[in-house]
């Protein structure tokens, strides 16, 4: 099997450029999948969002024990089918800051400001509700607004204002400081995954080859090239392909290094370890790991919320009218509303994000986010204290050199004090939201978890006890020109001929706000990149 391009991973932005790529018919390209084709019913419906997690589509990694979380280990639900974390995500499109892509180009990576990636964003857009100079229209990706956001969404953004956060109208545009309503990659009540948008349209294509459950061991590299892939398909039988042109990592944050190190790409000594071959001497492969930590604060609600939902007569009313007539609850992602906000008015961006959503928390701590029957039966409602600009940094490596077991992942949650301090006035002003008259007024007990005191004591026990991530590593293959960069800012692994990353991993500072936009951006750019435009 010979190609001009192979693709590794068919996620968020391996799919995009699979599209973009394979538009040119006298180029051939392969995009590998160690997933199954999306045909689970629950990807498709927004609202059923939960039921995906711990799943045959989720990889189901967790994290090493988190220091500053007392000791546990913490779930990390991945992707693993056509669309990757974009067939799983809660379906959020949040872009980052402009300053965020601006410091990556004084980081050194020309191209990447945000001018720059402005025109990659709209590119893939088709945003039903905004126009203007900040949105596309006729891209591939649906965005939207939920059509049937619940009553207490736009209470949230109420009780933000009553609490000195304004409105804004538009988040992805000029500034995203301000609470609003959310935009989701969300079309007639059906999640707009990448595979949806950008992949089954142009399956039909001749020199487009994807390939499904097949598991990369290796890339073989000759002479400082990449010339092929070795991997295992459907039936555990291993396979070869080769290619004429470049290979494209788009595993994530997670694989990619992964990939990468068990090509013999990566630090020497950690490789000698694990017993692989060094190919290239690139300490940092895995490094420089990056997440969005959160914490709660959850309240009874006096009014029907996801809680009710839930129960086994409206989650058959709910799905049917799905089914039937794309309408109802279940076309909504569990998320509703959200707002950024600085903690210190001196910041050039916000670094704390709120994600509002309508399902309330056990109070004793006995809720497991990704078990639907743990979740309490009385309604509520919760707002995410989540930190955007967090200055802790992790890890990711090989526990040995099999490709079929999981990395280690090693994200070092809290271990920056600053992130703390972040988060514990992310959750005091979460507190201020919820007790403003627009929330209070459907609160029917006030703040229940966590229980007062609201001492600081009292807070960081609380956010130990249910520290969270948001799904949204990146870093672990950074693009630049210091000693610690792999890939530089065409995306070109440094040091190998004929191979590029381009996902989450290759972000050197983490997005402000959710990662997946920013991904189908990074293909977006990527594929101009590889076809030298």
């Amino acid at each position: 099997m010979n190609y001009d391009y192979i693709i590794i991973g068919a996620g968020s932005a391996g799919c995009v450029i699979a599209n973009r790529i394979s538009a040119d018919p006298r180029i051939s390209v392969l995009l590998l999948e160690a997933g199954e084709p999306d045909k689970k019913l629950e990807i498709h419906i927004p609202g059923a969002y939960g039921n995906l997690h711990g799943s045959s589509v989720d990889w189901k990694f967790w994290t090493e024990p988190q220091e500053h979380a007392d000791g546990k280990r913490i779930y990390l639900p991945r992707g693993k089918v056509l669309g990757g974390s974009s067939s799983t995500n809660a379906m959020a499109y949040v872009r980052g800051s402009r300053y965020d892509y601006d410091e990556w180009a004084a980081l050194g990576n020309k191209g990447w400001g945000y001018d720059d990636v402005l025109p990659y964003f709209k590119k893939s857009e088709h945003n039903e509700d905004l126009n203007g100079s900040y949105h596309g229209k006729g891209g591939p990706l649906h965005v939207s607004y939920a059509k049937e956001p619940s009553q207490l969404g736009r209470v949230f953004v109420k009780a933000c204002v009553e609490s000195g956060i304004p409105e804004n109208g538009d988040y992805n545009g000029v500034d995203q400081l301000g609470s609003h309503m959310l935009q989701f990659t969300i079309k007639n009540g059906v999640r707009q995954s990448t595979a949806a948008a950008f992949l089954k349209p142009v399956m039909g294509r001749k020199n487009l080859t994807v390939r499904t459950g097949c598991l990369v061991q290796r890339i073989i590299i000759e002479n400082g090239a990449a010339k092929g892939v070795e991997f295992t398909d459907k039936r555990k039988l291993t396979a070869t392909a080769t290619c004429n042109k470049e290979i494209v990592v788009s595993g994530g944050a997670f694989q990619s290094p992964q990939i990468l190190m068990l090509s013999g790409i990566g630090d020497r000594e950690e490789l000698n370890q694990s017993g692989i071959d060094v190919k290239m001497h690139l300490p940092g492969v895995g490094k420089n790991l990056q997440e969005h930590a959160w914490s709660g604060v959850s309240c009874e609600s006096s009014v029907p919320t996801g809680n009710t939902v839930m129960k086994t007569f409206p989650k058959i009313k709910a799905l049917m009218q799905h089914l039937l007539f794309r309408k109802g609850p279940l076309c909504n992602s569990p998320l509703e509303a959200n707002a950024f906000y600085r903690t210190d008015a001196g910041l050039d961006r916000p670094d704390m994000q709120f994600h509002f959503v309508p399902l309330g928390i056990a109070a004793d701590y006995s809720t497991d986010i990704y078990k639907i029957g743990t979740f309490p039966k009385a309604d509520g409602f919760s707002i995410l204290s989540i930190v955007i600009r967090p200055k802790s940094r992790g890890y990711v490596s090989l526990k040995n050199s099999d490709p079929s077991t999981a990395p280690l992942i090693q994200p070092n949650l809290l271990s920056h004090p600053a992130d703390m301090e972040v988060l514990l006035k992310g959750i005091r002003k979460a507190i201020e939201i919820v007790s403003a008259p627009a929330l209070k007024a459907f609160s029917t007990k006030g703040v229940c978890l966590p229980q007062q005191p609201f001492t600081d004591e009292h807070l960081v026990e609380h956010i130990k006890k249910s520290l969270e991530t948001l799904y949204h590593p990146v870093g672990t293959c950074k693009m630049g020109n210091d000693e610690m960069a792999v890939v530089d800012d065409q995306l070109r692994v440094r040091g190998i001929r004929g191979l590029r990353v381009a996902d989450a991993s290759i972000m050197p500072t983490i997005v402000s706000g959710n990662t997946n936009a920013a991904c189908i951006m990074i293909g977006e750019k990527a594929a101009d990149l590889i076809l030298g435009k």
